[in-house]
C-alpha cells in the first residue's frame, strides 16, 4: 500500500532513537545516541531545539512531576531541558562492559530500560560485540531497580505493552521479536514466545503500538521500512521509507494519527551518504492508524484489563 511519507527535519542524526510525543506541548522529543544530543520539535510551527548531553544518550521518557527521565550510557538520570542531568540509578553497576539501550515508561508507572554489551568506543566509533549480555530492568519512581530477565540478549530493542497484558520486545542481533505475558501489578513478565523470526527486511529496532495493539516495527540495517505486525507476528503492512536505517517510531499530532520515524547514518560510508542524503532524518507517515498517549514516569499504574498473571 502506498503511503504519504515526508521528511520533516533533515537532522542527520548519527543514531536517532527513542522518539516520543509530548501531547501537552504538541512536541516531539527524541535522542541522537552517538551525537550526544536531545531534540525537541514542534511540527506545527517548525520550532526545533537541541540540547547536548554529557554522554551517549539512549532513551527518554516524560515524568509525571515534570521534566524527563533519560537513559545515558550507564546511568538513568532526571533532567529538565536546559538543566543538569541528575544521576538517579545505575542499573548494572557490576557490568561495566554493558550500556543502556532501549527505554520506555510502562503502564505500571516505572521506567523500563534494557541493556546490551556496548557496541561503541568512547569516541562513538563502532566496537565489536562478542556476547549476549543484555537484560530488561524496571526503574521504580522511588529509585528501585528490578531485573526482569536474565542477561541473555544481544541488542535490546522495542518495548510495547498491550491493553490485555502482553509485552513486545526484540533482539536486533537475533532478528527476532518476542511476546511475553505481563502483570502490571507485580510487575512481572514471563512465558516468552518468539512471534517474528528471520524477517527478510533488515533487523528489528524500535517500535510503537497503535490503538488496536498492533506493533509498528522499524527495520534497521538496510530494511528501509516500518513493518506492521499483529499480536501473532503476522505481517499486515510494510511502509517503505527513503532511509535505509529507520530506528524508532511514535504516533503524534493532535489526534495521534501521524507516525513519526527516526533514522540513523551510523557506520555509513561517504559514498552511500552522498547517494542517500536523507539518512538520519526525521520522517512523518500519514494514513497508518491512530496511536495511544505516552505514559509518564511516576504516574499511578493503569487499570488492568483482561487476564493478568
Amino acid at each position: 500500500m502506498s503511503r504519504d511519507v515526508s521528511l520533516i527535519v533533515d537532522v542527520k542524526d548519527i543514531v536517532g532513537e527513542s522518539i516520543i510525543w509530548a501531547h501537552e506541548e504538541k512536541a516531539l522529543y527524541w535522542v541522537d545516541i552517538v551525537g550526544k544530543r536531545i531534540h525537541r520539535l514542534e511540527p506545527a510551527n517548525g520550532r526545533h531545539d537541541i540540547w547536548p548531553t554529557p554522554d551517549f544518550v539512549t532513551s527518554i521518557g516524560m515524568r509525571a512531576d515534570g521534566g524527563f527521565i533519560v537513559g545515558l550510557s550507564r546511568a538513568v538520570c532526571l533532567w529538565t531541558p536546559g538543566g543538569a542531568f541528575e544521576e538517579f540509578v545505575v542499573p548494572e553497576p557490576d557490568l561495566p562492559e554493558n550500556r543502556l539501550n532501549e527505554g520506555h515508561v510502562a503502564p505500571d508507572g516505572g521506567f523500563w530500560v534494557a541493556t546490551m554489551q556496548s557496541n561503541l568506543h568512547a569516541d562513538g566509533t563502532p566496537k565489536a560485540m562478542d556476547r549476549n549480555s543484555g537484560a530488561i530492568y524496571r526503574i521504580g519512581p522511588e529509585g528501585s531497580v528490578m531485573q526482569l530477565t536474565p542477561n541473555e540478549y544481544g541488542i535490546t530493542n522495542t518495548m510495547g505493552w498491550t491493553q490485555d497484558n502482553r509485552f513486545f520486545f526484540a533482539d536486533t542481533l537475533a532478528n527476532e521479536i518476542y511476546l511475553f505475558d505481563y502483570n502490571r501489578a507485580t510487575p512481572w513478565i514471563g512465558d516468552r514466545r518468539t512471534i517474528v523470526s528471520g524477517f527478510g527486511r533488515g533487523l528489528p529496532d524500535g517500535s510503537c503500538l497503535d490503538e488496536n495493539d498492533r506493533l509498528w516495527n522499524c527495520r534497521v540495517a538496510g530494511g528501509a521500512a516500518v513493518a506492521g505486525f499483529d499480536g501473532d507476528g503476522h505481517l499486515f503492512d510494510l511502509i517503505e521509507l527513503p532511509a535505509s536505517w529507520p530506528t524508532s517510531c511514535t504516533f503524534g499530532g493532535e489526534t495521534l494519527s501521524t507516525l513519526y520515524v527516526t533514522s540513523a547514518r551510523f557506520t555509513m560510508e561517504d559514498a552511500h551518504l552522498a547517494a542517500h542524503p536523507l539518512e538520519g532524518g526525521l520522517f512523518a507517515v500519514e494514513g497508518v492508524g491512530q496511536g495511544v498517549a505516552e505514559r509518564k514516569f511516576g504516574a499511578a499504574p493503569e487499570m488492568v484489563r483482561g487476564n493478568a498473571r
